[in-house]
């Protein structure tokens, strides 16, 4: 889990994530949820709490979680759902003094990733998304920017450009940025996860079950869809309208793909420009 705020800068590691997950947490602000698989670096964060949210994001890769931590009600979902994580005290973790806390906690994620391989099955993971080839993508409409509001505190600006998808906004470190073959925008229900932050703020819960709308955005084209997930550990399956008005499947483009759970009260602005 990585922080997605001003105070966070620089981001380190983005570059090297196979797939990112954008989620509202508390205050209106994001959380990114970063996967490595193919590359794995070294110093990556800063590294930040987990959500319930995250139930529904790991559990289809069944990944590891490296976080800071969570509150106990989180641990305690956590735990039901069998979602395991490590955290500040395990290998891999320490503290960077050019930064303030709690931004300062970063990981040596190949020394964490050395640590959890340790008599584990080391065979692929199945594909996060309906991973197809690009020539299966419908024409769609031209869409050459995205303006992606989670909260009138935050929102992720995308441009194409040079055959893949730049965040203006970044917080990453110069070269260090998310290199996006591909942009998928699900509409989501954010709920309330039952507890407030220390600082009194209501904790949003995503609800990565159900259904909803879609909007994939690649090659400077966006195609319209619909997304499902029958539960919290099931697969994302996407499908979009045919000719005939009938459901089909659409599957992403292989590559690299920034996933964005916008909240129904958000909005998702495309533009040529």
């Amino acid at each position: 889990k990585m922080d997605n705020t001003a105070s966070s800068a620089p981001q380190r590691g983005l570059s090297s994530a196979d797939l990112v997950v954008e989620e509202l947490v508390e205050g209106g602000v994001t959380r990114l949820a970063a996967f490595y698989y193919s590359d794995v670096p070294g110093e990556v964060g800063p590294v930040r709490s987990m959500r319930a949210s995250d139930i529904g994001i790991v559990s289809p890769a069944d990944a590891t979680m490296v976080t800071s931590g969570a509150a106990r009600q989180t641990i305690a979902r956590l735990a039901e759902a069998g979602v395991p994580y490590v955290t500040e005290g395990s290998a891999g973790f320490f503290r960077d003094a050019a930064r303030r806390a709690p931004y300062n906690l970063m990981t040596d994620l190949s020394e964490v990733a050395a640590a959890l391989s340790e008599g584990r099955d080391r065979s692929r993971p199945v594909d996060y998304l309906p991973f197809g080839p690009a020539r299966d993508l419908p024409k769609g409409q031209p869409a050459t920017s995205v303006a992606v509001r989670f909260s009138p505190a935050h929102t992720t600006n995308w441009v194409y450009r040079e055959g893949r998808y730049a965040d203006t906004g970044s917080l990453a470190a110069a070269g260090d940025e998310f290199p996006a073959d591909s942009v998928l925008v699900l509409r989501v229900v954010v709920g309330d996860a039952g507890y407030l932050d220390p600082a009194g703020n209501t904790v949003p819960e995503t609800v990565l079950t159900g259904d909803g709308d879609a909007v994939l955005f690649h090659g400077g084209r966006e195609v319209r869809a619909t997304w499902s997930k029958e539960d919290l550990g099931a697969p994302l399956v996407l499908s979009r309208q045919d000719a005939e008005g009938g459901a089909v499947p659409l599957t992403v483009p292989r590559g690299r793909t920034w996933i964005e759970l916008v909240p129904l009260a958000g909005s998702v602005t495309v533009g040529l420009g």
